[in-house]
Formats: C-alpha cells, structure tokens, sequence
C-alpha cells in the first residue's frame, strides 16, 4: 500500500477500535512509511507525533509530524518495520510505567 493511503487506513481503524493507538507501516519502492493514530480521547495523554519520531529512527528517517491524534514519518530501510512497530510500543510501555509510578 503506498504511503499515502496510511492515513485514511489509521482513520478507518481508529473508529473500529473507539479508544486507543493505531500504528500502520508500509513499505514500497524501497523505503517506509508510518503512521499513528490516537483516538481523540487519549490526546491528552498520548501524542502521535511524538510516537512517531520513535518509528522513524527505526526505520532510519528523522523527524515526522502531523497533529496528536495523527502523525506520519518514513525511512530508508524498509526492512525495518517491525522495529519501527517495537519502537512504539516501547514507549507506550515506558509512558504507562511513568504514569503508574506517578499515581503510586
């Protein structure tokens, strides 16, 4: 799926799932694209763009941007994908373990 279309795919999935993150990536023509999708009750919480500068290093790109709820950022090595999904949900872990320890 080209890149372009990540962003409509993230949309549909975020009305499927009503609360949470959506991370889709996409490789074609050598190199990666990603995008992040909150669902507009966690932008308070969670912003997309900040996941998805995570996203890009992994895939060797810099930067990314967009809004809270929306981001999109690619690479160069698209055979970094999967790195590119850990990388995110390693810092959603890493955000809930901060948030937790501050409710302690």
């Amino acid at each position: 799926m080209p890149g372009r279309e990540l962003r409509s795919l993230a949309d549909d999935l975020k009305k499927r799932i009503g609360s949470g993150v959506v991370t889709v990536v996409s490789r074609a023509e050598g190199k990666a694209a990603i995008v992040v999708g909150v669902t507009q009750d966690l932008t308070d919480r969670v912003d997309a763009v900040e996941l998805v500068r995570f996203g890009a290093e992994a895939l060797g790109g810099k930067g990314g941007g967009g809004r809270a709820d929306m981001a999109q950022a690619g690479g160069p090595a698209s055979d970094r994908a999967d790195a590119a999904l850990e990388a995110i949900e390693q810092a959603l872990r890493a955000r809930a373990s901060e948030s937790a320890a501050a409710l302690s």
